[in-house]
């Protein structure tokens, strides 16, 4: 293949354009061809063949305002996965103070449990019953029993509350970014790594809001007695950001209309309904498509496929039926299917255990980083409330940056995905361990901004990469296990921080050594997606 083709093979007729009878562009599958980002050996190679044929669809059609929309309502869900763990550490000092004699860390731990249970319970039901169901409901669970927890009236009730709306958060990673992967064309897959920009805004938004309702009406945290009425910030807070994700939902559910994802009905052997989708995607954005059933028959029977199923005629429609038959697809097959070749099940291996690592890694420091700055803060002097929360207004502004550099960084020739994540990562570790030098407040700030702009480089390529390493049929299983690992060791954080001393830089120490390990780990993936379409 040519060294052209070795980037983005992408070759659209240009003044040779043809239009239908209302004007639309005809984007030809033929005109455009892209480079796979797993081998041929690795997949079903009936499967393969039709991923290229629609991956050729999508690319002909190009980057048009379905993508860009689809970039906005995808994005809120990366808002909600990075907004609601800082909610948890930004409500931790207030509700401490209100609530005294409670365990800060068990907040924590429900809420992991939750985001432990909504990964993987979404990701492998985004393969079952498809995308849109999965990202029609997310939020709004988000944001139903967030309300209901600003009306909790012990610490137990808030934990449980945490735990729930986690489930509906856990799901946005492996859903959203399947989504937007797969109605994205290849020359333009970099801005999977964008989309974190939103991530990095969910802890600004998040931030923001908090700074001026917990100032101001918490009680300080050297009280001894903190009446309800008294210290309505964090509820306040919580009802704020609840409120927001049911305007998001309904932005997503009532606004925006998702088209299922053609590489997934495909997966499933739904030829027609993915063509048919590939043709809304084209009409979305003003063009046509020539993409026809026959075209992915011809590429399934040229990679040896005996039969061709097209549909399922004659299903029983009934509730009870319906019921049955998600209970039989319910099955392993994905798992199996992210290890079917040594290759392949190295690939797969590897990126679990890199997100298991930063899962224990980024939560152990992050989700306490409001009672270290206020601790540090006292020993420097200047411990308040209001510095406290002005100083994580400062770190979230200096990580959205991190989002943009990190999509350029992604695409450059020697670094690519791989090396832009191990230097991010290592170098994530590395501030993290020069942060306990600080002798003031000022120089602890400086070495946190350090150390969030890396950290939001090294997420948005990530989340960018994982998506891209599974095949589409198996891709919300594979991103829902990687971030299920991220969220079992997610939940040993609270647990080390229940036996460890928060006062002491040891946690830190711990959190910037698996930073460090999971960065080198990076280095020896064997798959680079640089330059690749996604199958």
């Amino acid at each position: 293949m040519s060294e052209k083709n070795d980037e983005y093979a992408t070759n659209l007729a240009g003044s040779n354009e043809k239009h239908d009878n209302n004007g639309k562009t005809v984007s030809h599958v033929e005109d455009s061809h892209t480079v796979d980002l797993i081998p041929e050996d690795s997949i079903d190679p009936v499967y393969h063949a039709k991923a290229n044929v629609l991956n050729d669809a999508i690319q002909s059609i190009g980057m048009g305002k379905y993508q860009w929309h689809l970039f906005i309502v995808t994005g809120m869900g990366w808002f909600a996965d990075n907004l609601w763990p800082v909610v948890t550490g930004i409500i931790l000092p207030p509700v401490l103070t209100e609530f005294p004699g409670s365990k800060g860390p068990y907040l924590k731990l429900a809420q992991n449990i939750g985001l432990l249970v909504g990964a993987f319970f979404w990701g492998l039901g985004s393969d079952v019953w498809g995308r849109r169901v999965s990202f029609n409901i997310t939020l709004l669970i988000v944001g139903v029993f967030a309300i209901a927890a600003g009306g909790s009236n012990n610490f137990t009730t808030l934990s449980a509350m945490a735990a729930v709306w986690s489930i509906g958060v856990g799901g946005n990673l492996p859903v959203d970014s399947a989504i937007f992967l797969e109605a994205c064309p290849a020359t333009h897959q970099y801005l999977l790594t964008v989309l974190s920009i939103w991530w990095a805004f969910g802890q600004l938004i998040g931030a923001l809001v908090a700074w001026p309702l917990i100032a101001n009406f918490s009680c300080p945290t050297t009280s001894t007695s903190c009446a309800r009425k008294d210290n309505m910030g964090w509820r306040y807070f919580v009802f704020t950001m609840g409120g927001l994700m049911l305007l998001l939902w309904g932005i997503r559910f009532f606004v925006f209309k998702l088209n299922e994802s053609p590489k997934y009905l495909m997966g499933r052997g739904r030829d027609e309904q993915a063509v048919e989708n590939v043709h809304r995607i084209a009409d979305y954005n003003g063009r046509t498509s020539d993409l026809s059933v026959e075209d992915l028959k011809k590429a399934a029977s040229k990679a040896g496929a005996k039969d061709i199923i097209t549909g399922e005629p004659g299903l029983d429609t009934s509730a009870k039926a319906a019921v049955l038959r998600t209970v039989e697809e319910f099955r392993l097959d994905h798992v199996r299917a992210l290890f079917a070749t040594k290759k392949l099940a190295y690939s797969s291996t590897l990126l679990i255990i890199i997100w298991a690592l930063i899962g224990l890694a980024f939560p152990l420091y992050n989700a306490f980083i409001t009672v270290f700055f206020t601790l540090r803060g006292t020993d420097f002097g200047d411990g308040s409330i209001d510095r406290t929360y002005r100083d994580l207004v400062i770190l979230s502004v200096i990580g959205v940056p991190g989002a943009i550099i990190g999509g350029f960084m992604v695409d450059l020739p020697y670094l690519g995905r791989k090396g832009t994540l191990s230097l991010a990562t290592i170098s994530t570790g590395v501030f993290l361990f020069i942060s306990t030098t600080a002798r003031n407040s000022n120089a602890l700030l400086g070495w946190n901004c350090a150390y969030s702009f890396t950290s939001n480089v090294m997420y948005g390529v990530l989340y960018a990469m994982t998506p891209e390493m599974f095949p589409t049929k198996d891709r919300g299983t594979g991103t829902g296990l990687a971030a299920t690992a991220n969220r079992i060791f997610g939940v040993m954080s609270p647990i080390v921080a229940l036996y460890a001393d928060l006062t002491t830089p040891v946690p830190i120490y711990v959190s910037g050594g698996l930073f460090i390990g999971a960065g080198f780990l990076a280095l020896i993936l064997p798959f680079e997606t640089r330059g690749k379409a996604s199958l």
